[in-house]
């Protein structure tokens, strides 16, 4: 009798296992790829919002379209499920026809928690840590500061299942890199101003931001 007892709750913890493994794969398969048009929309949308509500107001924020190059940029680093960021980012290495350095931003977390407007939020919400007036950063301010980077107007993103995601401690997650062109070059990530003053002359204003 113990030993069909045991073999039975080995079963059943089998069993639980193989059903928590199919659970994370089911959930790693639901990721959106690069081209899923959803995907492409909320990373663009969300980027542009927060653009769009800088304070003080941005004279020469430029509105942000999706570039699949800088997608499988972001797609390729992010397969190595790294908590760090793409050394090859910068001009020797040319991994963009129009761009010679890129700008990125990473977010690591559980699946379950993944969305692409929670994770642009979280870079966001940096905010709270930046003096625009001083440049000053009392915590991290990185992320914020390249999602509002008035020059930057092309961006790409991609979300990987990681088993670990080396640097967090996070096992079974999700890790979400967008990178963008051009990236942070200079001391303010924008000119304070009214809203569209210092567009290119042929732009558009579009939601408070410089449209072609």
């Amino acid at each position: 009798m113990p030993d069909r007892l045991s073999m039975r709750a080995t079963l059943a913890m089998t069993a639980w296992m193989v059903s928590l493994v199919s659970s994370y794969e089911n959930t790693a398969i639901s990721l959106p790829g690069i081209e899923n048009e959803d995907f492409i929309k909320d990373c663009v949308r969300f980027h542009n919002k927060f653009r769009s509500e800088v304070n003080p107001t941005a004279s020469d924020m430029l509105y942000m379209t999706w570039d699949p190059a800088l997608a499988r940029v972001a797609q390729t680093w992010a397969r190595n499920c790294q908590f760090v960021h793409n050394v090859q980012l910068h001009s020797s290495y040319k991994l963009h026809p129009n761009f010679s350095s890129l700008g990125e931003n990473i977010w690591a977390g559980s699946l379950s928690l993944f969305s692409a407007s929670s994770a642009i939020t979280n870079w966001y919400d940096e905010v709270q840590y930046y003096d625009f007036r001083t440049q000053k950063c009392t915590k991290v301010c990185g992320h914020y500061t390249q999602v509002v980077w008035a020059a930057s107007y092309k961006v790409g993103c991609a979300v990987q299942y990681c088993p670990s995601v080396h640097g967090t401690g996070i096992s079974h997650g999700a890790l979400f890199i967008c990178n963008y062109g051009p990236g942070q070059y200079r001391s303010w990530p924008y000119r304070e101003g009214s809203t569209c003053s210092a567009c290119p002359n042929d732009d558009k204003c579009l939601d408070n931001l410089c449209s072609e």
